[in-house]
């Protein structure tokens, strides 16, 4: 995990004040196409790069909006992933739309297009590295963790989708990401599957180039081969 730290200390929400005691964790995404995480965070600390448009939510109301939350993940200015902290872990956040704001410690996962694999997988996996290590440090458990759209099931959240209308799109959702915040605290070694290793080949690959196929083809070989040998050495 890259964990860094920048509060917003502009928002109307970080001077309110407020604290909770964790009782759980709520998984949102940014419902924009902006992997950038100077889009919502600001001022540029070197790392993330200029918001030009001053659309930031380090201001009293983003977008005329009550809204804060503890973290967000997504690219620096040189498309490094990486976590900013923006509340401290036990801040109220103005987040959920519901009673989770007085629960529940808050990221919001920054979306792009939704269908590049090689982003997902990354964000995916910042995400679950910071969910173990706020389980570790509030005494939590993956069971713990839920997404917007699960709260509002439960009645602590208002009616939103995220994240199910991203996830999905790559094989995973809350079930699988839980199962992934459990091998983490575990210690357990994440195994890439086979389709997985074929799709992020795929996505380096320049198909128009007969050479590149037929590398392609020998690289699909060995990421098969790869992928057969560890899973035996891990049983």
């Amino acid at each position: 995990m890259n964990l860094r730290k920048l509060y917003l200390t502009n928002n109307a929400c970080y001077k309110a004040g407020r604290t909770i005691t964790p009782k759980g964790i709520m998984i949102h995404s940014t419902g924009a196409n902006n992997p950038a995480l100077s889009r919502y965070i600001a001022p540029d600390d070197g790392l993330l790069g200029v918001n030009r448009y001053s659309n930031h939510w380090n201001q009293d109301k983003p977008d005329g909006r009550n809204v804060c939350v503890h973290a967000f993940i997504g690219e620096l200015k040189d498309g490094t992933i990486a976590t900013y902290q923006t509340l401290p872990w036990n801040h109220l956040a103005w987040h959920s739309g519901g009673d989770a704001n007085n629960t529940h410690i808050s990221f919001e996962i920054c979306e792009d297009g939704l269908d590049d694999l090689i982003y997902f997988r990354a964000v995916f996996k910042e995400a679950v590295e910071l969910c173990a290590y706020l389980c570790k440090q509030y005494n939590l458990n993956e069971t713990h963790i839920i997404d917007h759209k699960e709260g509002f099931k439960k009645g602590i959240a208002s009616n939103s989708a995220d994240i199910m209308h991203w996830f999905p799109k790559h094989g995973q959702n809350m079930d699988t990401f839980r199962a992934a915040v459990k091998n983490e605290l575990a210690g357990n070694i994440p195994l890439l599957t086979r389709e997985e290793c074929r799709a992020i080949i795929q996505s380096k690959c320049n198909f128009s180039d007969p050479a590149a196929v037929w590398v392609a083809f020998e690289t699909h070989k060995f990421a098969d081969e790869l992928y057969r040998r560890l899973v035996s050495v891990m049983k």
